[in-house]
């Protein structure tokens, strides 16, 4: 914790608020630092990191996906989940083949492999989110996803610099 002793507004500790935006970010960053930690950890345990695991527990979920529903589901471009994939695709975690439906398109399947992996839940972020929902009231829970849809909506309008 910084302490501003010059500070005309300083609490009890001497240390002067931060403000909406900074305590909100300072939060937003502890989480930021966990999922990176996590998914470190995730990769030296299991092989994943913890967005190449949820790039695997989607397409699990799905059953198949092509890569463009993929990355619409992750709110991100389809460039930047091609490395991933192909790294999945290489670890024996994942295959691309033909839909059946429509042989022009691509869909995305777990191997046997993927799918054991996509069974366990020990270690991974997912767990501990699980944990922190558990704690969490209804409520909470709610009010939390609204505002990270709104923060998310923020950042699709464009960053004011």
């Amino acid at each position: 914790m910084i302490r501003n002793p010059h500070a005309k507004n300083v609490n009890a500790l001497g240390v002067a608020p931060l403000g909406r935006a900074l305590s909100f970010m300072r939060l937003l960053w502890a989480v930021a630092h966990g999922l990176e930690s996590t998914s470190k950890r995730m990769l030296a345990t299991l092989g994943v990191t913890g967005p190449q695991r949820l790039v695997l527990r989607l397409v699990g979920h799905h059953g198949s996906v092509s890569a463009g529903e993929l990355a619409r589901t992750l709110h991100i471009h389809p460039s930047s989940l091609t490395g991933m994939l192909r790294r999945l695709e290489r670890a024996g975690l994942l295959r691309r083949q033909r839909d059946l439906v429509d042989r022009r398109r691509v869909v995305l399947t777990l191997t046997a492999s993927g799918k054991r992996l996509n069974a366990r839940r020990q270690g991974t972020v997912e767990a501990i989110v699980e944990r922190a929902l558990e704690a969490a009231t209804t409520e909470q829970v709610r009010a939390a996803e609204r505002m990270l849809q709104l923060l998310a909506a923020a950042f699709d309008d464009g960053v004011e610099v």
